[in-house]
């Protein structure tokens, strides 16, 4: 992987660039669906690349390992060749989701022993298997096994959890390095920097991530509860200690607010749940602010959802008519809003890449941030 620096905002962090991957080139800074199981959920994948711009997405260690399962993936060639996307795919390591597994995990130094929320049966991950999973998956991007800790979290928890990650990490990087991709193209491997929302493992977390000179990294155990300034500050430390000329993931973040603000401080990737899970449950997120299409107020509104909008469903349908399937709970609801919010995500990340460029990107992101929050 290849990551080139094109700008960086003069008033700000922002940072504009290209990361080259097997399977194509990103424009940073960029959104990524989350395609957990192998499905950004409601969507096609001409839908992702015709309809909303995607240009990577996001695929599920965990949930992949249970299903459909390595033997699967493998003798389909991996993800892309199962899924039948051919752009950019980053798999997380299924820290995340194990770590959200409180009541039927044990974490020791070995890895994590858990059991599957599909059927109980028992189950182990470690640094190397968890490595040797995404090999068989082969994404572009596969992250190292990290434990995520909770929010509140006491320091000395977040500090030895912090020392294991590091530990985790070194035997990451040893097999990913010992070990050959299985689909004739190159994988990345991401460090991921934890420490909760302590200021002092926070750093100390980022420089030992950095001395790992992997071609890119990521912050975790962001986004799981605590105050935006506190998500705000941690990622301001970080990316002060990250080498710039290498890209920065943050992961599970966020609202459309969060995405910009974290733009500004120097962030280039982002995935979260939120567009679509929240476009199922009739969140509708655009350039004025936020619509809860299921409110009386939108029963006759036979206007389009988006009539400013280049996707064709945002001129097409009236909100009126998204509100009733919403309601009447009919699939074409979830599709038409997951495809109307994974756009507006797209669209933001291309609007903030554009004023980076053209060197405004601050004033513009100071506009925007406050008609985002608005409750329409």
């Amino acid at each position: 992987m290849k990551f080139t620096l094109q700008a960086t905002d003069k008033q700000c962090r922002a940072r504009a660039g290209l990361m080259e991957t097997a399977h194509g080139t990103i424009e940073t800074p960029i959104f990524m669906p989350v395609g957990t199981s192998g499905t950004v959920k409601a969507v096609h994948q001409h839908e992702l690349v015709d309809d909303i711009g995607a240009q990577i997405i996001l695929g599920n260690t965990y949930h992949l390992y249970l299903r459909p399962g390595l033997d699967v993936l493998n003798r389909a060639g991996g993800l892309h060749r199962f899924n039948g996307w051919d752009k950019p795919i980053l798999t997380d390591s299924g820290g995340y989701q194990v770590y959200s597994l409180t009541e039927v995990r044990k974490i020791k130094e070995e890895g994590v022993t858990f059991r599957s929320h599909i059927d109980g049966s028992k189950h182990l991950f470690t640094p190397e298997n968890v490595m040797d999973t995404q090999r068989i998956i082969g994404a572009d991007i596969v992250m190292a096994f990290d434990e995520c800790t909770p929010y509140p979290c006491d320091y000395s928890y977040a500090k030895r959890s912090l020392d294991m990650t590091h530990r985790w990490l070194k035997r990451c990087c040893e097999r990913f390095d010992q070990t050959q991709p299985l689909y004739g193209y190159e994988q990345t491997l991401f460090p991921i920097v934890q420490g909760s929302v302590y200021p002092d493992l926070r750093a100390r977390s980022a420089e030992t991530i950095a001395s790992f000179e992997r071609d890119g990294n990521a912050i975790g155990g962001l986004s799981v509860g605590e105050p935006a300034e506190e998500m705000y500050a941690m990622t301001e430390l970080v990316c002060n200690i990250l080498p710039t000329e290498k890209p920065r993931y943050l992961m599970g973040v966020g609202t459309p607010v969060n995405i910009l603000e974290n733009i500004a401080l120097g962030i280039d990737l982002f995935d979260c749940v939120m567009p679509t899970r929240n476009a199922r449950n009739g969140m509708l997120f655009t350039k004025e602010g936020i619509i809860n299409i299921k409110n009386k107020k939108w029963e006759a509104d036979f206007s389009p959802i988006d009539a400013t909008s280049d996707l064709l469903a945002d001129r097409v349908y009236t909100k009126a008519y998204l509100r009733h399937l919403i309601r009447s709970q009919e699939i074409l609801g979830a599709q038409i809003a997951s495809l109307h919010n994974l756009h507006f995500y797209l669209w933001l990340v291309g609007e903030a890449r554009k004023h980076i460029l053209a060197g405004d990107f601050l004033a513009w992101k100071n506009k925007m941030v406050v008609q985002l929050d608005e409750r329409l």
